[in-house]
């Protein structure tokens, strides 16, 4: 099957000829139909991969504070060796997509061969055409949904999340900064449970797309625009703001602020600098909430790779019910993602995809790629070249390995 890989050295993109993973244990194996490129997050990981040495160094200081751990704890070869093999290496991208499952391991209870199902995590819906995802991480594709609109599904859970964290109610006035994808579809969950919206944009087109999606007001996050959500909010100020931009600037947490009313809530789903004014949040006594991906579940191994679900009468609102939450919305017409749909590519084409997303060339917000459907999958193998065998003297002795992981690669 082809996967789209990236060299983490050289940000290289690679449309491999890899093996067809296998549906065992909680996990299911899904023919992919359509994925989602994520314009933010997968953006900024490529552009982290094209860095140099020193480029990714600065983008990333806490790599660097266990680089230079490792070195004080093994030493200068050994931290080198470690270095070198964490860059040599190929790294999946994506992580929304929707399919069909053509298997289940033994353990998978709610899902069988033929349904449709969202699918949502970094390394588990990759731009494959295939994956093996846990039970946990997909969620039932509702007749009516198209495969385009349900590979948003991820990209809409952690919307979602983010207007849960914002506990927002009927009525309510809230403020979603930067209205890319993320902030598109919290615009529409928004409406869709009764608050007033207003969005923030420096692009005009956005702007004008999340109007057409019921927001009230819509601006330039300017100076100007606190003045006029004021006006807006009935001279209350927004009950909560939603950080949704992508930015290394500080403008929006600080803008944020002056748009909030007394005790609102400002929660962020994007990434952008969090350097906390803490005057303006001190006087208006302001609760700041780092939202965290999809929901309830996400990073935790117990929950994602083995199955162990947390009951709804103490988390009502996981990760994967999350996932299916936006999808039930989508099937009642109150969510909309084709909507923001402006390239659709063939996994074939997936490198001018990124390039698109990279370079900037022409306006883009929703890039989907499209797969092949085959009648059924190729059998699971694996090819290896034949390394040559050296001949060792009688009084030599003679050591093999099993497995050549960043282990092996480094101390053997």
């Amino acid at each position: 099957m082809k996967q789209l890989l990236q060299n983490v050295k050289n940000g290289q993109l690679d449309l491999a000829e890899v093996p067809v993973p296998r549906a065992e244990g909680n996990r299911l194996l899904v023919r992919t139909h359509a994925s989602l490129i994520s314009a933010g997050t997968e953006r900024m990981v490529a552009e982290l991969a094209r860095k140099g040495l020193l480029g990714k160094a600065r983008a990333r200081p806490d790599l660097v504070k266990k680089v230079l751990a490792k070195l004080r704890r093994d030493g200068l070869l050994a931290t080198l060796a470690s270095v070198q093999d964490q860059l040599d290496r190929w790294m999946p991208l994506g992580y929304s997509a929707a399919g069909e499952v053509v298997a289940v391991g033994p353990a998978v209870g709610r899902f069988r061969p033929g349904q449709r199902v969202a699918c949502a995590g970094a390394g588990v819906a990759n731009h494959a055409e295939y994956n093996a995802v846990p039970e946990l991480l997909a969620a039932a594709v509702p007749d009516g949904v198209s495969d385009e609109a349900a590979a948003y599904a991820t990209l809409g859970a952690i919307a979602l999340q983010g207007i849960r964290n914002a506990d927002v109610r009927v009525g309510e006035y809230v403020v979603v900064v930067g209205l890319g994808l993320l902030g598109q579809l919290a615009v529409e969950i928004l409406r869709a449970a009764g608050c007033r919206v207003a969005g923030l944009d420096p692009v005009a087109s956005r702007r004008e797309l999340a109007a057409a999606a019921g927001a009230e007001l819509v601006l330039s996050p300017q100076a100007s625009a606190v003045p006029a959500v004021r006006s807006w909010s009935r001279r209350l100020g927004a009950d909560a703001v939603l950080i949704t931009a992508a930015t290394a600037s500080n403008a929006p947490v600080e803008l944020a602020a002056e748009l909030a009313r007394d005790r609102a809530r400002v929660v962020m789903v994007g990434v952008t600098g969090m350097n906390i004014p803490r005057k303006a949040y001190y006087e208006k006594e302001l609760t700041f909430i780092v939202s965290r991906s999809y929901g309830p579940g996400r990073y935790d191994r117990q929950y994602e790779e083995h199955g162990h679900d947390y009951p709804p009468g103490y988390v009502r609102w996981t990760e994967g019910r999350n996932l299916q939450a936006f999808l039930d919305l989508v099937a009642s017409g109150r969510v909309r993602p084709e909507r923001l749909t402006t390239h659709r590519f063939g996994i074939e084409r997936a490198a001018e995809a990124f390039d698109l997303i990279l370079r900037g060339r022409e306006p883009y917000l929703g890039v989907v790629l499209e797969y092949p459907r085959p009648a059924s999958p190729p059998p699971p193998r694996i090819a290896l070249s034949a390394l040559p065998r050296r001949p060792l003297a009688k009084s030599t002795l003679g050591v093999s390995f099993i497995g050549a992981g960043s282990f092996a690669r480094s101390v053997l």
